[in-house]
C-alpha cells in the first residue's frame, strides 16, 4: 500500500506530512533534544542543504523548484530550531566537556578549525558576511527586479496568448496552462524576493546567537559551575565556535541554491551542461588562456609550476574539444536534397477560427481592457451583455479581446465574423462630454456622438469632467465609450448573434424546466432552422424572446398547421402582444399610435396583390418612406411613443420596409394590442397622392 492509501484521521498520509513536520520544528524549540538526536537532526541539515543545491542546479527553469520559497522558509525555521536546542544544551551541559553537544558540534570545532578559538570566530563571520553581504543581498536584488518585471510583462503575454489562441496556433486547453504558466512565474518571483529576507533574517539570528551563547555560557560556568575564566571561556567558546559552523556551512549552502534558482534563466538543459558548452564550448578561447598563463608562467619570481601546469591542461583540453568537434563534422554526412523533408500539407485545422465578437485596440489602449492594469472596459462591456440578456432573453458570445499593432495607438475595432462593422478613436487625455437634452451652456471641443443613443457630444480634457458635470453634460470615460460602442453593435447586429449553437443552448435550458415542450416543437413539427429563422425575426424586431415559455407553447400549437416563417412569426408576436406592448408604451393604458391611412393601406394592398411588397414600385417605396418619417418627427415631436399600428396582413411588409430608413419606428399589428388598452391614433401616415 502506497502512502496516498495509508489514511490517518480521515486523510492521506502525504497531506499530513508537511504539517506534522511543522509542528515537529516548532516543539524542537521547546522540549529538551538529547545529544544523539541532535547529532541526527544536525546531519539531517546538512544532508537537506545538500540535496536542496542539487535540486536547484538540476532545474531546467525556475518554476520547476517552484516550491523553492517555501523550502527556504522551513530549512531555514529548522536551522533556527537546532539553534535552540543546541543553545539549551551548550547552557545546561557545557561545562561537562567539549562533547556535552554532541558529536557534529565537537567536530566542527575541533577538526574544521584546529581547535583554535579565535580561528573559529573568524571563520564563523566571514561566512556570515558572505551569505549576508554578497549572496543574500545579491539573490535578493534579482529576485526584487525579476518581480517587477515580470509582473510588467504580464499583460503583454498574456495578450499573446489570446492573440495565438484566436489565430488557432493553440487550443483552449493549452491557452489556459499557459496563462496559468505566467501568473506562477509572476507569484514565484513575488515569493522568492520576500523569501531572500527570511536567509537575511537567520544570519542575523546566528550572529546573535554565537554571542548569547559565548556570553551565557561564560557566566554560566563562573556563577553556577565555579569554572575558572580560562578555563569556562575555552569550554563553551569551543561548543559556541562549533555550534555556530553546523549552522552557517548549510545555511550558506541554501542561500547559494537560492542564487542559482533566481539567476537561472529557463532552459531545455541543466547548469552543468550549460557550463561545458557555454564556457568550455570554444576551444579558441581555452588557447588563449593557455597563452596567458604560460606568459605569466615564465616571468621570474611567479610559481612558474601552478601557471604551466593550468596552461598545458588548459591548451590539452582545447586541442581534445578542436578535435571532437571535427570529428561531429566530418561523421555528419552532406545533406542531400532528396532527403529534405517536405513541408506539412495545409489541413482543416490550419485554417483559424473566426470569432463571431472581437474587440481590437492598439496599444495605449491596452490599459482600458486589461484588468491587471485596473482597466474597466471588459467588466463593462460584461454589465452591457448581462443587461442586454435580461431584456432581450439572448445572451451574448464572449468578446475575444487582443491588441493590434496594425491600428493606430488609440485606435479600436469591433469585428462581426471577421469582419469589421466598427471603428473609432478614442483622443489621448479627453473624455466625451454627452447633451441629453438638458444641459445649460455650451462646451468648446471637438464634436462627437455618443455611440449607444446617437446624441451628439463634444471631446473635452480629462480635467474639465467637474465643469461639464455641473452644467448637466453625461460625461463618458474611455472606458465606458469603448463597452457601449460594443454594446450598440451586439443590439444593431443581434439576430446574427443568435446561430444554431445558441439556440440548442435555449432549447437546453427550456427542456430542464419544461420538459417535453421543446419536443413537442422540435423535431416533431419544425427543424431546428425554422426556429431559428423564427426567433431571429422576433429579434430583429426587438421583441423579447424571454417568455420562452410563452413562446414554444404559441409554436407548439400553430406549427402542426402552418410551418411559414411569417405565419409563426405573426402568431407568437400576437401571443407576446401584452410583453410588446408594454415594453414600447412603458405600461400605459392609452396607446398613442400612428395610424395608416385608409388611402395608403388600400394602394400598398392593390399594388402587392398576391406576391406581396416584390411587386411595389420604387415611386410607392419612396413615397412611403417619406410619410413615415413625417409621421415619425410628428410623433415625437407630440412627446408620444414612436408606435405605427397596423393590420396584421400588412404587419410584417411594413415592418422590413421601414427598418432600414426608420429602425426607431416599431410596427404592431391590431391583435398584439391587448383588450384592456385603449387606443388613440395621434398621427396618421398617408402617402402623397400622385407621389
Amino acid at each position: 500500500m502506497n502512502a496516498q492509501g495509508v489514511m490517518v484521521m480521515g486523510m492521506p498520509v502525504s497531506r499530513l506530512a508537511v504539517p506534522v513536520l511543522v509542528l515537529l520544528i516548532l516543539a524542537m524549540m521547546v522540549l529538551p533534544l538529547p545529544t544523539l538526536m541532535l547529532d541526527v537532526l544536525f546531519t539531517l541539515n546538512i544532508a537537506l542543504a545538500m540535496i536542496v543545491m542539487l535540486v536547484s542546479l538540476n532545474a531546467r527553469r525556475p518554476l520547476d523548484f517552484s516550491v523553492f520559497p517555501t523550502v527556504l522558509l522551513l530549512t531555514t525555521l529548522f536551522r533556527l530550531s537546532l539553534n535552540v536546542a543546541s543553545t539549551r544544551i551548550i547552557l545546561m551541559q557545557g561545562h561537562t566537556g567539549p562533547d556535552a553537544a554532541g558529536k557534529v558540534i565537537e567536530s566542527f570545532g575541533n577538526f574544521l578549525v584546529g581547535g583554535n578559538i579565535a580561528v573559529g570566530f573568524v571563520v564563523f563571520l566571514i561566512l556570515v558576511i558572505i551569505n549576508f553581504v554578497v549572496i543574500t543581498k545579491g539573490a535578493g536584488r534579482i529576485a526584487e527586479v525579476a518581480a517587477r518585471f515580470t509582473l510588467d510583462s504580464m499583460p503583454g503575454k498574456q495578450l499573446a496568448v489570446d492573440a495565438d489562441l484566436n489565430a488557432g496556433f493553440i487550443n483552449e486547453t493549452e491557452a489556459r496552462a499557459r496563462r496559468a504558466e505566467i501568473g506562477r512565474e509572476s507569484d514565484f518571483y513575488g515569493a522568492m524576493d520576500g523569501a531572500s529576507k527570511f536567509v537575511r533574517g537567520d544570519a542575523i539570528a546566528g550572529i546573535v546567537i554565537l554571542l548569547v551563547n559565548l556570553v551565557g555560557g561564560v557566566a554560566v560556568g563562573l556563577l553556577q559551575h565555579e569554572l575558572g575564566v580560562g578555563e569556562a571561556l575555552a569550554r563553551y567558546a569551543l561548543l559556541t565556535v562549533g555550534d555556530g559552523l553546523v549552522t552557517q556551512i548549510p545555511a550558506l549552502v541554501i542561500s547559494t541554491a537560492a542564487g542559482i534558482v533566481v539567476s537561472r534563466a529557463s532552459s531545455e538543459q541543466d547548469l552543468s551542461r550549460e557550463f561545458s558548452t557555454q564556457i568550455f564550448g570554444r576551444p579558441q578561447t581555452l588557447y588563449v588562456a593557455a597563452a596567458v598563463l604560460g606568459a605569466l608562467g615564465a616571468v621570474p619570481g611567479t610559481p612558474h609550476l601552478a601557471f604551466l601546469t593550468i596552461a598545458v591542461v588548459l591548451g590539452a583540453l582545447g586541442f581534445w574539444l578542436m578535435r571532437r568537434q571535427n570529428t561531429v563534422f566530418e561523421a555528419e554526412p552532406p545533406a542531400l536534397v532528396d532527403e529534405v523533408p517536405a513541408p506539412a500539407d495545409v489541413t482543416w485545422d490550419d485554417i483559424p477560427p473566426v470569432d463571431v465578437l472581437a474587440l481590437e485596440v492598439g496599444y495605449r489602449l491596452i490599459p482600458l481592457v486589461d484588468r491587471t492594469q485596473g482597466g474597466a472596459a471588459l467588466n463593462r462591456i460584461t454589465e452591457a451583455r448581462r443587461r442586454f440578456a435580461s431584456d432581450m432573453g439572448l445572451v451574448v458570445p464572449l468578446i475575444r479581446v487582443r491588441d493590434n499593432l496594425e491600428l493606430k495607438p488609440s485606435s479600436y475595432r469591433i469585428t462581426l465574423k471577421g469582419i469589421d462593422v466598427a471603428h473609432g478613436e478614442i483622443p489621448s487625455g479627453q473624455v466625451l462630454a454627452v447633451d441629453m437634452g438638458d444641459v445649460l451652456g455650451r462646451l468648446d471641443g471637438e464634436p462627437g456622438v455618443d455611440p449607444l443613443t446617437g446624441c451628439a457630444g463634444v471631446w473635452i480634457d480629462a480635467g474639465r469632467v467637474e465643469e461639464a458635470e455641473l452644467r448637466g453634460f453625461v460625461v463618458l470615460e474611455p472606458a465606458e465609450l469603448i463597452a457601449r460602442r460594443v454594446e450598440a453593435v451586439f443590439r444593431q447586429h443581434a439576430p446574427e448573434l443568435l446561430g444554431r449553437t445558441e439556440v440548442q443552448q435555449l432549447l437546453d435550458t427550456l427542456s430542464r424546466s419544461h420538459p417535453g415542450l421543446v419536443e413537442d416543437v422540435t423535431p416533431r413539427h419544425l427543424p431546428l432552422t425554422s426556429v431559428q429563422a423564427v426567433l431571429q425575426q422576433l429579434i430583429a424586431e426587438n421583441v423579447s424572446i424571454r417568455d420562452t415559455r410563452t413562446l414554444f407553447e404559441t409554436l407548439a400549437a400553430r406549427a402542426p398547421t402552418s410551418q411559414a416563417i411569417d405565419d409563426l412569426v405573426e402568431t407568437v408576436r400576437a401571443a407576446l402582444g401584452r410583453s410588446i406592448v408594454d415594453r414600447l408604451f412603458e405600461g400605459g393604458d392609452t396607446l398613442d399610435v400612428i395610424g395608416l391611412a385608409a388611402a395608403t393601406e388600400t394602394r400598398l394592398l392593390n399594388e402587392m396583390g398576391d406576391e406581396g411588397e416584390a411587386l411595389l414600385s420604387p415611386a410607392t417605396l419612396d413615397a412611403l418612406n417619406e410619410a413615415a418619417e413625417q409621421a415619425l418627427a410628428e410623433q415625437e415631436e407630440a412627446g408620444h411613443p414612436p408606435v405605427l399600428l397596423t393590420s396584421p396582413g400588412l404587419r410584417a411588409i411594413l415592418s422590413r420596409l421601414l427598418r432600414r430608413n426608420q429602425p426607431r419606428l416599431a410596427v404592431i399589428a391590431y391583435a398584439e394590442v391587448p383588450a384592456d388598452k385603449m387606443v388613440q391614433v395621434t398621427t396618421e401616415l398617408a402617402m402623397r397622392e400622385g407621389a
